[in-house]
């Protein structure tokens, strides 16, 4: 006698949207429970070795290389799988969320390649999971179109030769999916929502179309979280029929403690793996996060004053970028988040000179690409990398065999010249309650004071605040950072924002909930792992 098939996941306390069924098909459903059956409880596991790192890093304030996986990282001879066509050019890549209107504007961008944002870009409504699944599909089948009820404006696809290569990113492993639940009521992880449902619909498509399916992994702690999803990767392709090696990861190096193991993340992927990723606002908040109690030399100043050429941080863009090209894959650098002003040029011109100065850094340091955030950053990003790459697709020849970074050298915050201030407080408070609020609206990606903001800067933001208070930290003002300070700015910025929206619009908005979270997180004695996590239970949708 057979086995019951195993039941079925159940979409629970979800209003039902328009073609939700063909995203949410039965055997598009079955492929989840499967990899939510076989996966989630070696993500519980990983999610558990977390604490217990950051527990270690609490006692000792510091971090090394691993001597564990010291003969993986002497091996000279491994290198990951060779590039495919679609992703051997990786210049420029915009990234935004899976909205019709961004869709088609990010495919449509010149940019090389899009990322497809379902994780910090996104604010995990039920809406927003299902129909950027949907955006995809009709993309790839090209069926999708935008009219912009407000000013009439249509939007539609450039012939396929044009459009930019999609590499789509799923949700962190800690996050879940509320709205799709197992027999027992157990939320199915977001990554495995968002990977396999793209994934299922996707996949052979793809790849008849020249591509496949490619992803950035996002939030990686460690070489056994690449390992996991390399495992899944091995699991999808067989389940479908996927040829083994199809499926290319990027890997976010945005974690601390993942920067101590990027030939391990690559080498646990080296089958599917296509690069690493330098992000800054993670990457800063990862820092916080894990040497909060760490003492004077971990407290970071503002996040402005934070570049990537701060020393700590150019040993880590340097280290990334020696890694990848030792081992053949791509280095994307980080973002550039500026939104062109339509009313103030000269505002432009300062920031388009600012962005000029990062791409040209990147580039001439072995960078294969780089990220924008707007397109009008496309050409500007683009004629860096050309002028040092020319006819030829990437520089992963540049071996960069000049770098010699040592443990010491990720974690010397105290490097770099320059302290907090009050003025760092403010901002840190207006960014963290006005993403905040829009995100509960339903919106990841925002724009704040020029700058295309996601949960990442909320994050730093956020923590940044926790970070000073705790440690007592006085401002260029003489004002110690205290509970009783950030409530007094956070105040002062309702109120102005109360002026500057008007009373209907705050009424209507969510500035007073937003407000309290921001407070929440960046006061409670128990440091909250990710925002998003108890922003998520305030989630409508």
């Amino acid at each position: 006698m057979s086995a019951p098939a195993p039941s079925p996941l159940a979409i629970v306390d979800a209003e039902p949207l328009p073609r939700q069924e063909e995203v949410l098909s039965e055997t598009a459903l079955a492929f989840v429970a499967a990899l939510h059956r076989r996966f989630t409880p070696r993500r519980d596991e990983l999610l558990a070795r977390r604490a217990e790192r950051r527990a270690e890093i609490a006692r000792t304030s510091t971090l090394d290389f691993l001597p564990e996986t010291a003969a993986i990282r002497a091996d000279d001879s491994w290198q990951v799988a060779p590039a495919p066509p679609a992703l051997e050019d990786r210049r420029v890549e915009i990234t935004g969320p899976t909205d019709r209107k961004m869709t088609i504007n990010a495919l449509n961008s010149g940019a090389k390649v899009w990322l497809a944002d379902f994780e910090d870009a996104s604010a995990p409504t039920w809406e927003n999971v299902v129909t950027g699944q949907l955006s995809l599909i009709d993309a790839y089948t090209r069926s999708i179109d935008f009219t912009d009820e407000r000013t009439g404006k249509t939007y539609a696809l450039r012939p396929d030769e044009e459009l930019a290569t999609v590499v789509m990113r799923p949700r962190g492993w800690h996050l879940d999916e509320r709205h799709l639940t197992d027999a027992d009521g157990t939320p199915v992880p977001g990554a495995l929502v968002d990977f396999g449902l793209y994934f299922f619909h996707n996949a052979k498509r793809l790849l008849d179309l020249g591509k496949g399916p490619y992803f950035y992994l996002p939030k990686t702690e460690s070489h056994l979280e690449a390992r996991l999803w390399n495992d899944v990767f091995v699991f999808a392709q067989d389940y479908l029929g996927i040829p083994q090696g199809s499926v290319r990861a990027t890997v976010l190096i945005e974690t601390i403690t993942a920067a101590y193991e990027m030939e391990e993340i690559l080498y646990e992927l080296r089958d599917h793996a296509s690069g690493l990723n330098a992000g800054r606002w993670d990457y800063l908040f990862s820092i916080v996060k894990n040497f909060r109690d760490g003492g004077p030399r971990f407290v970071l100043p503002d996040r402005n004053a934070v570049t990537m050429t701060a020393p700590f941080m150019r040993a880590y863009t340097e280290l990334l970028v020696r890694t990848c090209h030792k081992r053949g894959a791509h280095a994307i650098g980080g973002m550039a988040a500026f939104i062109p002003s339509r009313r103030d040029q000269e505002v432009n011109k300062v920031a388009f000179e600012k962005v000029k100065a990062d791409k040209d850094r990147e580039a001439n340091d072995g960078f294969d690409g780089s990220w924008v955030a707007h397109p009008d950053l496309v050409p500007i990003a683009m004629e860096s990398f050309d002028r040092v790459l020319g006819d030829r697709l990437n520089q992963k020849d540049r071996l960069r065999e000049d770098v010699d970074v040592k443990a010491e050298d990720l974690i010397a915050i105290d490097s770099l010249d320059a302290r907090p201030t009050y003025a760092g407080l403010v901002n840190a408070v207006q960014v963290g309650i006005r993403y905040i609020e829009a995100w509960l609206r339903g919106l990841g990606a925002v724009a704040i004071f020029n700058l295309m903001e996601d949960a990442a800067t909320a994050e730093i933001s956020r923590s940044q605040i926790w970070q000073w208070i705790n440690a007592g930290v006085v401002l260029d003002n003489g004002e110690r950072v205290t509970a009783e300070l950030a409530r007094k700015v956070a105040a002062e910025e309702l109120a102005d924002i109360r002026a500057e929206v008007g009373e209907e619009a705050f009424a209507a908005g969510n500035w007073q909930q937003a407000h309290d979270l921001l407070l929440k997180v960046a006061l409670d004695e128990d440091y909250a792992d990710f925002l998003t996590l108890p922003a998520y239970e305030q989630l409508k949708g």
